[in-house]
């Protein structure tokens, strides 16, 4: 089921990607409508799953977090769902993709040392179905956060 935007859905949804903290006032001010229909409309949002929730925006450099990898798993044919799945409750780990190409699945995790990437690693190495890793540090973050709905 595709889920289009009207105009008026995709300004609240930009309104809310710069600032999930306004309040419904302050939206409906910023768009010129009532506030009836920006709550209205953000609980539509909310119920076809376009707005997922709202959250808080952390510096994880600030928080000990400079060490951030992109790892690559080929995972053994019928298997994969199960070794994302275990992969994926792992507190290190922000994202989990299947992809196509050389590699089956991308993880993106952040960790406080070389030291603890190293112990995961050897730790999800072990897992069965896990046929070979790459990875990748990631030197410099230019954009990690949707800004804007075209």
């Amino acid at each position: 089921m595709t889920s289009s935007l009207d105009e008026i859905d995709k300004q609240l949804v930009n309104i809310l990607l710069q600032n999930s903290r306004l309040s419904a006032r302050e939206i409906a001010r910023k768009m010129g409508i009532s506030t009836v229909t920006v709550l209205k409309r953000m609980r539509e949002l909310q119920e076809r799953m376009v707005l997922k929730g709202f959250t808080a925006e952390l510096d994880y450099e600030k928080l000990g977090y400079d060490v951030q990898a992109i790892i690559s798993l080929r995972i053994s044919k019928g298997k994969l769902f199960e070794v994302e799945q275990k992969i994926a409750v792992e507190p290190q780990v922000f994202a989990v993709y299947d992809v196509t190409g050389n590699f089956d699945c991308v993880v993106i995790a952040k960790f406080q040392s070389r030291k603890m990437l190293d112990s995961f690693l050897k730790k999800i190495q072990t897992y069965d179905f896990i046929e070979r890793t790459e990875t990748k540090l990631i030197l410099n973050t230019l954009k990690e956060k949707q800004e804007r709905l075209g």
